[in-house]
């Protein structure tokens, strides 16, 4: 009895400090909104020197690298961003809005609005897919990539072509499509993804997104049936690139993860995580942290 009073006091000792962390970091940061051809983008800021830039997915919105902002801003400018559509960035009507090059002008705007020049830009599910495609198009403004728990597009795209548990496991993207997907989406129903220390904090972000927006996201951009392989010779990414997946992501099966190396030029690695899933930089925050750092660093 007295081992569960003692294992109690530590879960809430553990919780208040986690909770005394994210007021902390809430406090510490600065907002900014820049300009991307009319459309405001929201992000959070923590920490001065070389920038980078933080992309969140679906369903998500800045707050998603609470774990990653801290230790990165000790020696780096990083800035989260909220996708359009989402939390405090402008929310425009129309799936041509979701246009996956405006999403990379987001990121450039973003990038501008934060000093210019290059920057480390990391991302998240969809705020990888823009990432991949940020550094294949706009190679100026990237000096590394990270990737979390989102394939590079062509293997993804090999996948659902060949791999019949990739599209079986891809229903929920064809869901999406469907032209009334976003009227069955509650913020209630979206804030379950996230832990119970912050779940209130997401319930409040997608209260104020557009979850019709969001979709536009995978009625825009995601491949529709009937899959095929890409054809022709690929746009190679010039940087070097850090790669995390965690290997429990069941709407994002490593399969697609093979191969990827050919399609770099500027140096690949990939880490895996056996026990991590989707949200790989939640679920083994510590690992990310440290290896991400690590190897800005250069150690």
């Amino acid at each position: 009895m007295g081992s569960e009073v003692a294992r109690s006091a530590l879960i809430l000792a553990c919780a208040a400090g986690a909770f005394g962390a994210m007021d902390d970091l809430d406090k510490r940061v600065t907002h900014g909104y820049a300009d991307s051809n009319g459309v405001k983008i929201h992000y959070a800021a923590l920490g001065e020197g070389p920038l980078v830039v933080l992309i969140h997915g679906f369903p998500d919105f800045w707050f998603s690298w609470r774990h990653q902002m801290e230790a990165l801003a000790k020696s780096r400018r990083v800035v989260a961003m909220d996708l359009r559509g989402y939390n405090l960035s402008d929310k425009p009507k129309g799936i041509d809005n979701y246009d996956m090059r405006l999403l990379v002008g987001d990121v450039a705007a973003v990038i501008r609005a934060n000093g210019g020049g290059k920057a480390v830009v990391v991302g998240h599910d969809w705020g990888g897919a823009i990432a991949w495609q940020t550094a294949m198009h706009m190679p100026d403004l990237v000096d590394r990539l990270v990737i979390v728990n989102l394939p590079h597009p062509r293997g993804l795209m090999r996948e659902l072509a060949r791999n019949p548990r990739q599209q079986a496991n891809s229903q929920y993207a064809r869901d999406f499509q469907k032209p009334d997907a976003h009227r069955k989406l509650s913020a209630e129903k979206l804030a379950d993804m996230a832990p119970a220390e912050v779940r209130d904090r997401y319930v409040e972000a997608f209260r104020r997104s557009d979850f019709e927006a969001m979709l536009q996201y995978y009625k825009r951009n995601y491949p529709r049936e009937p899959y095929t392989e890409p054809e022709g010779e690929p746009v190679r990414v010039k940087v070097p690139v850090l790669q995390f997946h965690g290997m429990r992501d069941w709407a994002l099966l490593p399969g697609a993860l093979d191969g990827t190396w050919q399609w770099v030029d500027g140096g690949y690695a990939l880490v895996t995580i056996p026990n991590a899933g989707h949200w790989a930089h939640w679920d083994a925050a510590e690992e990310v942290t440290r290896k991400l750092a690590a190897w800005l660093d250069g150690r």
